[in-house]
């Protein structure tokens, strides 16, 4: 028998998955911060106009929360296949321990961008990031969108994160008219 299948979940897939699982459960990894420094032209932005989208950077202590989410025996191709097809834009598949509340811990596996991809945007200011987001649509929706929902998910999960929450803050006060749709 295999290794139970744990995918760690800290964007989109938070919302999202996409694919079947068996369980999610809150969790962190440690030493990674999420940031809005990974550019993307196939979901929510489009060549010439990328939206920014999270990928982690290495911080020593820290710890970024998200969910895990146990995959069946029989899923496991198909779901690794899938999320490779959809984190295509830039990001590779890491090996690494993922905690949960009960102080336990199992192997997973992130999907991280790092700056060596071409998509990668790196560092702004946060009222940069802010109008970036601001502007940008894609084939999966509104980049404003991300932003809240990521916010939304995390809160629902009872975890904070200050960098989303800031970006979140400046995005609802560029993009009422987006709030105002999600609130019908």
């Amino acid at each position: 028998m295999r290794e139970a299948l744990w995918i760690f979940g800290y964007g989109s897939l938070l919302w999202r998955p996409a694919f079947p699982y068996v369980e999610r459960r809150g969790s962190w990894i440690t030493g990674f911060e999420r940031r809005f420094w990974q550019g993307s032209t196939d979901h929510r932005g489009v060549p010439g106009a990328p939206g920014r989208v999270v990928t982690l950077e290495q911080s020593v202590g820290a710890r970024c929360f998200g969910a895990a989410y146990r995959i069946g025996d029989a899923d496991r191709d198909a779901v690794l296949a899938n999320l490779d097809h959809r984190e295509r834009g830039g990001y590779e598949r890491l090996s690494m321990p993922l905690w949960f509340s009960d102080e336990t811990r199992a192997p997973g596996l992130v999907y991280l961008a790092t700056e060596t991809n071409p998509n990668y945007l790196g560092p702004a200011p946060l009222d940069a990031i802010a109008a970036q987001v601001a502007r940008a649509h894609g084939p999966s929706g509104a980049n404003a969108e991300y932003v809240l929902r990521l916010a939304d998910s995390l809160r629902e999960l009872g975890f904070a994160d200050p960098h989303v929450f800031a970006l979140e803050e400046l995005v609802r006060g560029t993009v009422p008219a987006l709030e105002t749709a999600r609130a019908s």
